[in-house]
């Protein structure tokens, strides 16, 4: 049995290293051509980011507060600067998480990334970055009727 201990041990350090830098694309859109586009954008920073990957699963997440207006928009995209972007699609609307409350006419949204990605980044020395709030930012396509009125002011 100490014979097999160091192959057990190496082989469980090989499989933890290899699913911590796993790349993991589970994006719904293709947000590299949307945020590469010309098109007009509505970004926003994060209100507050919480980065606690020790408690698990979505523990790292941003809330933003977005204007009303945004609630149909079909996708956003989530960049965290240093850790990359992630298109999804908005499902849920709060008026308060962790204590922060959604001004008259917003409202918040809380955009996790993924705990290993962040184990990652920290391993690498990068957990000021990720716990910095305005490295955090949501990108949402205008609105359609914003986009119609635009052209009719023209």
């Amino acid at each position: 049995m100490r014979r097999r201990l160091p192959y057990i041990l190496i082989f469980l350090l090989s499989l933890s290293i290899i699913t911590l830098w796993w790349p993991v694309n589970d994006s719904d859109c293709n947000f590299e051509a949307f945020i590469a586009s010309k098109t007009t954008k509505f970004q926003v920073h994060a209100t507050k980011v919480s980065v606690q990957p020790w408690r698990g699963r979505h523990h790292v997440y941003g809330i933003f507060m977005i204007p009303d207006e945004y609630k149909q928009a079909p996708f956003f995209v989530l960049t965290v600067q240093g850790a990359g972007s992630y298109c999804s699609k908005q499902f849920g609307h709060k008026q308060n998480f962790d204590d922060i409350f959604a001004e008259p006419g917003t409202y918040l949204v809380k955009k996790a990334i993924r705990t290993r990605k962040t184990l990652r980044l920290i391993l690498q020395g990068l957990y000021s970055q990720v716990n910095n709030k305005n490295n955090w930012t949501l990108t949402f396509p205008e609105p359609k009727a914003s986009q119609d009125n635009s052209s009719f002011r023209s």
